[in-house]
């Protein structure tokens, strides 16, 4: 654990390039299952259970990456695709005994809930990303999917690792809203998290598609702006579906979609008449 910020990006990364990655306890038991009757097992069922968990998620991307031969020139930017490339068997045989978030964080049971609560925001994004992407008939809906679930790593990770100072920067930003995401990272952590982004996919090799999928620098890119705006809105509405940056996003996403706000609303579960009310129960829940 990491009790005391590095003084440079460089020194986080080189922490980062050595750290096991864990994953969720839930994944090691959904995984144990289909283990059982891995001769029914095929790649959908797998990739369903793994894109519940971003940490899982990378672990993947990064080991498929690891193994790449020289001649193979096509990335693999989805779930499916690299479980194709590594084979069921396989699979099971090198993902065993998985490090465990919850084992690591035992003794920090707060920030152990800021994280579930990061990953749980990760996997909305991705499914209103998903949902997106197909209406607006995205060449590959499930690079979208892995992008978007796969945005806020760098915080993931922060949580895994630096608890301590991960609930020093949410306090602070709860403490005033006004403060900048980027600016409370600064000044704990010596860095900004969308730098330490950019580096970890670089050192987990991760393929230059999603990478330019995950950067905001490339907004013009209607496939980008799926993405983001999907981060954005989960974001935004994990503080309640009255944020004040709500409303932006909404006509940000209405104007990506080409469609109107009550057929947005009615999209995202939401009484059009009073957009703070879910008019099918809570979406971030």
């Amino acid at each position: 654990m990491v009790d005391t910020p590095f003084p440079s990006l460089d020194s986080w990364v080189a922490f980062f390039s050595q750290a096991r990655l864990p994953v969720l306890r839930h994944t090691v038991i959904e995984l144990e299952k289909l283990r059982a009757n891995a001769e029914f097992v095929n790649g959908r069922v797998l990739s369903s259970v793994i894109l519940q968990d971003p940490l899982m998620t990378l672990r993947v991307l990064a080991y498929i990456e690891s193994r790449r031969r020289k001649s193979q020139n096509a990335d693999i930017t989805t779930i499916e695709r690299a479980l194709m490339m590594i084979g069921i068997e396989p699979f099971f045989r090198d993902f065993r005994d998985l490090p465990q978030v919850e084992n690591s964080l035992k003794a920090h049971p707060k920030a152990l809930l800021g994280l579930l609560k990061v990953m749980a925001r990760a996997r909305h994004a991705a499914r209103w990303a998903r949902e997106w992407a197909l209406v607006r008939h995205d060449l590959d809906v499930d690079e979208i999917t892995v992008a978007t679930l796969l945005y806020d790593v760098a915080e993931i990770v922060m949580w895994c690792f630096a608890p301590t100072l991960a609930l020093q920067v949410r306090d602070m930003q709860v403490k005033d809203r006004t403060l900048r995401s980027t600016t409370a990272q600064q000044i704990v952590y010596n860095i900004a998290l969308p730098n330490l982004q950019l580096e970890l996919a670089r050192i987990w090799h991760l393929p230059e598609l999603l990478t330019t999928l995950m950067d905001r620098k490339n907004a013009d890119n209607p496939r980008v702006r799926n993405v983001t705006l999907a981060v954005d809105l989960a974001r935004h509405s994990a503080n309640g579906w009255n944020d004040a940056a709500l409303p932006d996003d909404y006509a940000a996403i209405e104007d990506l979609l080409h469609i109107s706000h009550e057929n947005l609303m009615q999209r995202l579960g939401l009484d059009s008449s009073s957009p703070d009310t879910p008019a099918n129960g809570p979406q971030n829940s």
